[in-house]
């Protein structure tokens, strides 16, 4: 398998004219029932599994008392149920018609059997079911895509970077639904956050957050090609906004892997764009493709980075999601992994 670096600097297609990269590898997993002699050893997901699968049920209960009145928003349904497919083991699944949670849970412990997700998802389904509008499921869909990242801690990496995956699908249905505000941040910025004891993965190395550094490098020069073929003053402003958001981003890495002891890697002095940009259409595809190719860095970041930092690449993912689709990239059932019903959250090779 290539290592992550490696994947994600060739997904963002903008790639550095000279260099190298610090490489480090997917942590292990095995799936639940794989053919290793484990079939008998307890899944260690599975309470986390379990609340994703309820909460699911429940979005997939109020599509489903919606949809005769709002036919049209069934291909997003089609989305959640990939994702139950994605998030469903051997486990026997649960009656779609009860999509509860335990009981007066809260979302902060994010531990086995207690989350808020399936409370939340199944009181707003009840009452989507009892009343459908495209309100109550686009406040469904936000408060589950909030909730799911409550587990996030909870999860093996694998499954982490699949919730996050999930999560920045259900903000932008929730977008779709007519939502203006779709989810708030899961953790505060890099910034407030960073501390040497924190912000560096396991065995010492910074590589996933160079990487991630690496990324925002690129899509800051690039995002300066895309506003220097832009004509119409919304689309500039819009370029304009994003570029801001990037070099956020970009400094905000910055000043967590100097708080972590490490030396952030500059940028390069030139990247090749994937491909021509000689006009406003092209320049706008650029933008996308830019967004699009981050999603996969950061979902790989969620699976990489340590737990308490995971928050933060997945607020990235959702934000890159979010731009993409402002800019017209293609929908996808998972932002930033194998758009499969089958994906199981384990990184692409």
């Amino acid at each position: 398998m290539q290592p992550p670096s490696r994947r994600t600097f060739l997904a963002l297609g903008l790639l550095l004219t000279g260099g190298a990269l610090t490489a480090c590898t997917d942590p292990p997993h095995q799936a639940p029932g794989s053919p290793a002699g484990d079939h008998n050893r307890p899944d260690p997901d599975e309470p986390v599994r379990r609340r994703a699968l309820d909460a699911t049920d429940a979005l997939l209960a109020a599509y489903d008392a919606l949809l005769p009145q709002a036919p049209q928003f069934q291909p997003l349904r089609q989305d959640v149920a990939r994702h139950r497919a994605a998030l469903d083991t051997a486990a026997p699944a649960p009656t779609p018609s009860t999509g509860t949670g335990t009981p007066g849970a809260t979302a902060s412990g994010a531990t086995p059997g207690a989350t808020a997700s399936g409370t939340a998802a199944a009181t707003a389904s009840t009452s989507a079911a009892a009343a459908p509008t495209t309100a109550a499921l686009a406040s469904l869909e936000r408060q589950t895509a909030q909730a799911r990242l409550a587990d996030l801690g909870a999860a093996s990496p694998p499954l982490a970077r699949l919730l996050a995956s999930v999560s920045a699908a259900g903000v932008l249905h929730a977008v779709a639904l007519g939502d203006a505000a779709p989810a708030a941040a899961a953790a505060p910025a890099p910034s407030t956050t960073a501390s040497p004891s924190t912000t560096a993965p396991a065995g010492g190395t910074a590589g996933p957050f160079q990487d991630a550094l690496g990324a925002e490098h690129a899509a800051v020069y690039g995002y300066g090609v895309v506003g220097a073929r832009l004509t119409d003053e919304g689309q500039r402003t819009a370029a304009r906004t994003s570029l801001a958001a990037h070099q956020a981003r970009r400094d905000a890495w910055q000043r967590l892997l100097a708080g972590a002891g490490a030396t952030p890697d500059p940028a390069a002095a030139g990247y090749r764009l994937p491909f021509p940009v000689t006009d406003a259409a092209s320049a706008g595809r650029l933008a996308a493709h830019l967004e699009t190719r981050l999603t996969t860095v950061y979902a790989d970041l969620v699976a990489t980075v340590p737990t308490p930092q995971r928050p933060l690449a997945a607020d990235a993912l959702r934000e890159s999601a979010l731009r993409a689709q402002q800019w017209g990239a293609a929908p996808t059932a998972f932002p930033g992994i194998a758009d499969t019903p089958a994906a199981t959250g384990t990184p692409t090779p």
